[in-house]
C-alpha cells in the first residue's frame, strides 16, 4: 500500500505558475503509474494528467495540454505537476493518485490510492 501527500497549492494570479508535488511513502513507488486529477466545487473529479511507471509516457487532458507538465522522480518517490499560464477555470482541489493494476487512466476508477488534495486558486 502507498500513501500520497500533495503540496504546492496556493493562490496565484491569472497567467501565473505553480508546481505541485506528491510524495509517496513505501519502497515501491516505481511500480505505480501516477495521475493528477482535480475537482472544483460542485463538480466531478476530472482527469488532468498521467505518467507511466518509467516516465516514458505522459498523457494530458485537452484543457491543460501545452500548459501543464507531469513528471516524476522515482528516486525521490515524488510526482510533480508544473502548471503554467494558469486560468481561473483551473481553480480546484488537485489530487494525485497511484495506479497499480488498472488499465483505464482517465477515470478515477483506474486508480487505487489517493492523496488528500491541495487547493489551487487562480484569481482573475
Amino acid at each position: 500500500q502507498v500513501q500520497l501527500v500533495e503540496s504546492g497549492g496556493g493562490l496565484v494570479q491569472t497567467g501565473g505558475s505553480l508546481r505541485l508535488s506528491c510524495a509517496a511513502s513505501g519502497p515501491t513507488f516505481s511500480r505505480y503509474a501516477m495521475g493528477w486529477f482535480r475537482q472544483a466545487p460542485g463538480k466531478e473529479r476530472d482527469f488532468v494528467a498521467r505518467i507511466s511507471r518509467s516516465a516514458g509516457d505522459t498523457f494530458y487532458a485537452d484543457s491543460v495540454k501545452g500548459r501543464f507538465t507531469i513528471s516524476r522522480d522515482n528516486g525521490r518517490s515524488t510526482v510533480y505537476l508544473q502548471m503554467n499560464s494558469l486560468k481561473p477555470e483551473d481553480t480546484a482541489l488537485y489530487y494525485c493518485a497511484a495506479q497499480d493494476l488498472g488499465v483505464a487512466f482517465t477515470t478515477t476508477l483506474g486508480y487505487d490510492y489517493w492523496g488528500q488534495g491541495t487547493q489551487v486558486t487562480v484569481a482573475s
